[in-house]
């Protein structure tokens, strides 16, 4: 998978810098992205316990910033539910709870709905580091 700047199709994994992270939807059109909760630096405050899938659209989810859309090789997609299903999971979702920024965020939801796979590479990005500083730790 790689991240372009090209228009998103209904049923896309998509994804806007929010500070040093991303945010994570899946977009259905300019009306309507689902997603995990809004972006970190839109809900300063809240708890995790009151963060819920909803609905926003294109312009409120991107806050300013740009758009990127995940492409997959043939072969990613070929395992992948389709867009129209992807879009089906992801409404059906719409109200649940259970954020959990390591275990269950926004990522996690879109490449499900999107992929199949509940999957965070920016969280397994994180654990790679601190794993690595627990190595040099070690060594010294």
């Amino acid at each position: 998978m790689t991240w372009q700047k090209t228009p998103p199709t209904a049923g896309s994994m998509i994804r806007v810098e929010s500070g040093s992270i991303h945010h994570y939807g899946v977009y259905v059109s300019d009306r309507e992205v689902i997603q995990f909760g809004l972006a970190p630096i839109l809900r300063p405050g809240q708890k995790d316990s009151d963060v819920t899938v909803l609905s926003t659209d294109l312009v409120a989810f991107l806050n300013g910033g740009a758009c990127e859309t995940a492409v997959f090789t043939p072969e990613e997609t070929a395992t992948h539910p389709t867009p129209e299903n992807a879009v089906s999971t992801a409404r059906s979702r719409m109200g649940e709870r259970g954020y959990h920024i390591l275990y269950n965020n926004c990522e996690h939801f879109a490449s499900e709905c999107v992929t199949g796979k509940h999957y965070s590479a920016q969280v397994d990005g994180v654990r790679e580091m601190f794993k690595e500083l627990l190595r040099k730790k070690t060594n010294s």
